[in-house]
């Protein structure tokens, strides 16, 4: 395994806080990263275009700060997902600000770019690239990706089919560098599990939806706090590309979670329309994404206090006696 030099005594835990649409903002960014785990957001969640620049400055000037009166436990540092699909018209104009504030990590997604690789090491930034099978993570490190997210079956968002320990191990057969396993990471006996199989980090998003910080209406919190695994329907109809969804959110919706017809992808549509707003389906803001790990979600607290949880229970994780 290999732990880039990033992230080396600046992690509590060896999480990433994978970057959620909407949710993710610079409240919980900075959270995350002052309780030791990476904090991510996607550069899309800032609008206007604008928006990212004051959010890069406040997360870079107040980690900063935090990290003049902690010298001796600095904070986790932060990473900013980009679309890379060619709908994305803001990819430039994003890529752009990412330099400016030389920021630390960039998660890559829909689209493999030896271009921005390229930009990212040049001022000193490490790229790491989701994908959920072998032909793209080869395809990620052969255009100049420095790490790999492994999107298994389970995991919230734009999720995968392949099983963690197979994905992990099948990677590990060609790739020595640093690994994140995504699918259904919700407590910290599954992040020392994603160690054990060979990981470097478990990548974690649905247990923070369910944090004061989170940009996420009440109502989402409560239900990923009340759901459990069988709650999840994996459909492509919202997106385009598959994903797992709240049933319950489906159904008020007005929908039927078991008949759901299947979308073009060839339609998909991650960037912005003419008029500057997020291209989506009419129903995206009712229709709520997570993996299924929130079984182990069982309130809504701040995330530093659910991080401590994690780390309790990463130190406590042992095998037990055969």
């Amino acid at each position: 395994m290999s732990m880039p030099a990033l992230f080396k005594g600046r992690l509590s835990i060896p999480v990433i806080g994978s970057p959620l649409f909407i949710i993710s903002v610079p409240d919980l960014v900075i959270a995350q990263c002052k309780a030791g785990v990476v904090g991510s957001f996607p550069s899309l969640n800032a609008r206007p275009p604008e928006l990212l620049d004051e959010w890069l400055a406040r997360i870079t000037e107040e980690l900063a700060a935090y990290d003049r009166a902690h010298p001796d436990k600095p904070s986790a540092p932060f990473a900013v997902n980009q679309i890379v699909h060619k709908s994305n018209n803001r990819l430039d104009h994003d890529m752009q600000l990412c330099a400016k504030y030389k920021v630390p990590m960039i998660i890559s997604s829909l689209g493999a770019r030896e271009e921005l690789n390229q930009a990212v090491h040049g001022w000193g930034g490490i790229v790491f690239h989701d994908v959920i099978n072998q032909k793209f993570a080869h395809k990620a490190i052969e255009k100049g990706a420095d790490g790999l997210i492994l999107v298994a079956a389970g995991a919230g968002g734009h999720a995968g089919t392949i099983s963690p320990l197979a994905f992990v191990a099948e990677t590990r057969k060609w790739f020595d560098g640093p690994i994140a396993l995504s699918g259904a990471i919700g407590n910290g006996r599954a992040i020392r599990a994603a160690r054990i199989l060979g990981a470097d980090f478990a990548y974690i998003g649905s247990a923070f939806i369910a944090t004061k910080e989170a940009n996420a209406v009440e109502n989402y919190k409560e239900m990923i706090a009340g759901s459990t695994a069988d709650d999840i329907v994996y459909s492509n109809l919202f997106t385009g590309v598959h994903g797992n969804y709240l049933k319950p959110s489906i159904l008020a919706a007005g929908m039927d979670p078991e008949n759901l017809p299947t979308s073009d992808p060839s339609k998909m549509n991650f960037g912005t329309d003419a008029s500057g707003e997020r291209a989506k389906p009419k129903a995206w803001k009712e229709i709520w994404g997570s993996g299924q790990g929130i079984g182990s979600v069982d309130g809504i607290i701040p995330a530093a206090d659910l991080i401590a949880r994690f780390k309790k229970e990463y130190d406590e994780a042992i095998d037990p006696p055969l």
